[in-house]
């Protein structure tokens, strides 16, 4: 397989990969390569996206590649997190937040079951909104954390309590698209931004 090929693979692979990252074992498993070939491969795009400096990075943290932001780039990533044109969800995060409000209580490893992708982002992200909460600890195996929603994603759809979210015909895996258009729609109704969202109160 050609050499630029297998950069362009580890790049999409370090994506989907998400905060977790790919060591260089996981990474030869994957492309069928010897763990040092596929690790100088990773470090070799490495260098590559740093010398052209582009807007996405990668960094070699605690054993395994990923993908980060250019950290020159900080200020305008901050601009963009609270700029009052952000007046919607993304898809991924919408996503999480119709899993979490009806499979509440639930793990991150749950909703990455249902989503069949890596959650950490969009979870950290409803947190940071106060539209999730860690509501406690899952009796499992490394007591994982347990996530519910908050009053303030009460607020944000216009819901008197979780008894009035809309009903979707049946709660299965393969319901989430209902779900998720379904808190869409009571989105759109609301007509609210995010940034209209109150902040937790300050406990004195």
């Amino acid at each position: 397989m050609e050499y630029s090929k297998l950069k362009s693979i580890i790049e999409g692979l370090l994506f989907m990969a998400g905060d977790e990252g790919l060591n260089p074992k996981q990474l030869s498993d994957i492309l069928e390569l010897d763990a040092a070939v596929a690790a100088d491969i990773a470090k070799d795009l490495m260098k590559e996206l740093k010398q052209k400096k582009r807007g996405i990075q990668m960094s070699y943290v605690a054993g395994a590649f990923r993908l980060t932001t250019n950290p020159d780039h900080a200020p305008y990533f901050e601009r963009m997190a609270y700029t009052p044109t952000r007046s919607s969800l993304s898809q991924a995060a919408l996503e999480t937040l119709s899993i979490v409000a009806y499979r509440q209580p639930i793990t991150r490893i749950d909703i990455e079951e249902i989503r069949g992708v890596k959650s950490e982002r969009a979870i950290h992200t409803l947190v940071a909104k106060d539209l999730i909460e860690e509501i406690g600890r899952a009796e499992a195996i490394g007591r994982p954390i347990l996530y519910g929603t908050t009053k303030s994603f009460l607020d944000y759809f216009g819901l008197p309590g979780l008894d009035a979210l809309p009903e979707p015909s049946e709660l299965d895996d393969d319901s989430l698209d209902e779900q998720t258009q379904l808190l869409f729609e009571k989105l759109e109704g609301r007509q609210m931004t995010i940034e209209e969202v109150p902040e937790p109160a300050n406990e004195s």
